[in-house]
């Protein structure tokens, strides 16, 4: 993992294990991406490289092949979900004030 910005996420204060899990557990494990300030890094992380086991960012293995196989064009999922936050911080009015900005 990235450290830059795995150290930060929220999964750090959990059994890594829990994060591996199947069936109803996959519930319990995407909650601890709620929130999580990393989780577009992560999620990006799993689906640049596609890894094929466990919760990252919030999405299981299956989850994220679905989604693989929606954008199979997509060559770097780190740049898109990068464009898409920045996208929504000029849009969201919530954004701007967090930010100190208006208007």
């Amino acid at each position: 993992m990235d450290g830059t910005w795995a150290e930060r996420g929220a999964c750090r204060r959990v059994d890594p294990d829990a994060l591996f899990v199947e069936g109803a557990a996959q519930h319990r494990a995407k909650a601890v991406c709620d929130g999580c300030p990393v989780r577009t890094e992560c999620l990006a992380h799993a689906l640049d490289r596609r890894i094929e086991h466990g919760v990252w960012g919030g999405m299981t293995e299956r989850d994220r092949r679905a989604l693989l196989r929606r954008r199979p064009t997509v060559e770097s999922w780190a740049e898109l979900l990068d464009q898409a936050r920045a996208a929504h911080a000029r849009r969201s009015p919530t954004s701007r004030q967090a930010l100190g900005r208006t208007g």
